[in-house]
């Protein structure tokens, strides 16, 4: 009733709290930010293959040695974890997906879908971080440079010597009234 009414922990009852993530999210996440995105591109288009053609074995079989395969290991090591968690089984230089292992577009390639989505925005949380902080040291360092200068002028033109002197600027204020230009001044209609 009230409990019910009020949402888990006194949250709204339409706020959600994120459900821990599942270990195949994980792995997906555990990617190195740059270079994320190709390496999902080719996990997707390997799962893809496989989604589409469940009972082709050349698409069940990822040749380690192969040239491609070979760099985007290179680069990140935890794409073998990404693909065992699928379901995926290394094999002498082979990663072999098991004729028990179904692959499923719902689960699998959307899966990928969202973790690129997440790299997308780490990556531009990332050039935001990167920005705040060069904006910050260079603006240090251009004030830096304006108050040495600053300083320099006020050494070249010496010591000062004599006080200010008030000027005289006109004969007071130059003020205009709404009603000097015929605002507001009824024409007795």
């Amino acid at each position: 009733s009230r409990r019910r009414a009020m949402g888990y922990a006194g949250y709204a009852p339409g706020n959600k709290v994120a459900d821990a993530l599942t270990p195949l999210q994980q792995a997906l996440q555990s990617l190195p930010l740059e270079c994320a995105q190709e390496t999902l591109d080719l996990i997707e288009k390997l799962t893809r293959n496989v989604v589409r053609n469940p009972a082709e074995d050349k698409f069940r079989t990822v040749k380690l040695s192969n040239p491609k395969i070979a760099a985007a290991v290179a680069q990140a090591p935890t794409m073998v974890n990404v693909m065992q968690e699928m379901g995926w089984v290394q094999s002498d230089d082979a990663l072999v997906l098991p004729p028990n292992v179904r692959l499923a577009h719902e689960v699998h390639v959307v899966g990928i879908i969202d973790a690129k989505d997440y790299y997308k925005k780490e990556a531009e949380n990332e050039r935001r971080r990167q920005t705040r902080a060069g904006k910050v040291d260079g603006d240090k360092e251009e004030l830096r440079k304006q108050m040495e200068l600053d300083r320099k002028e006020r050494e070249a033109s010496g010591p000062v010597t004599q006080g200010s002197v008030a000027k005289k600027l006109g004969d007071g204020p130059n003020i205009m009234r709404a009603g000097d230009i015929g605002i507001g001044k009824s024409s007795g209609g």
